[in-house]
């Protein structure tokens, strides 16, 4: 529905994921092998689904490890630098409270319907707690805030980097 690939790595099962350097290992190369600039993972933060906290840390040592040579297993494909790791968070309550959300504009009308289509096809997220309604709203409030019609939070691993201050084309509060 969204035009991307999906490779499924079965790990520990649901509700069952471990920090184990395997699975940041799989993940490393999967990294390696796509060679990505972006990479999306769910947050670290703990107060949610805790698969979704351990696959975040497990992401962001995956990408530490793609850009290093020195692991036996991962020495068949070249290493890979990603240029950003950007994390969401599912709801509210797993959100960074330390880190400022960078909002992205999907107001458009075939962003959102591709991404109300893709929310409804998760038929395990769609029936709870009415999921795709809830993303609806979390991004409506996201939008109010950043003066559009809708918009999604990430928040980066790290610092972004910029060429000019004049790159920054508008910040939320709008002075």
């Amino acid at each position: 529905m969204l035009g991307a690939s999906i490779e499924f790595l079965a790990f520990d099962g649901d509700g069952h994921l471990e920090m184990r350097v395997s699975h940041a290992i799989a993940i490393a190369q999967v990294i390696r092998r796509a060679k990505p600039s972006v990479v999306l993972a769910p947050t670290t933060v703990e107060n949610q689904h805790p698969d979704h906290s351990r696959l975040g840390r497990l992401t962001r040592d995956a990408a530490r490890l793609a850009r290093y040579g020195g692991v036996e297993e991962l020495r068949s494909l070249p290493p890979h630098a990603i240029d950003q790791l950007l994390f969401y968070a599912v709801t509210v309550e797993g959100e960074p409270r330390d880190v400022m959300p960078i909002l992205v504009d999907v107001s458009e009308a075939e962003v959102m319907a591709a991404w109300t289509a893709a929310m409804a096809a998760h038929a395990t997220q769609a029936a709870a707690r009415n999921y795709v309604e809830l993303q609806l709203t979390r991004a409506k409030l996201n939008g109010l805030r950043a003066g559009v019609g809708h918009a999604i939070a990430l928040f980066a691993n790290d610092p972004l980097v910029v060429d000019s201050v004049s790159d920054l084309r508008r910040a939320a509060r709008r002075f």
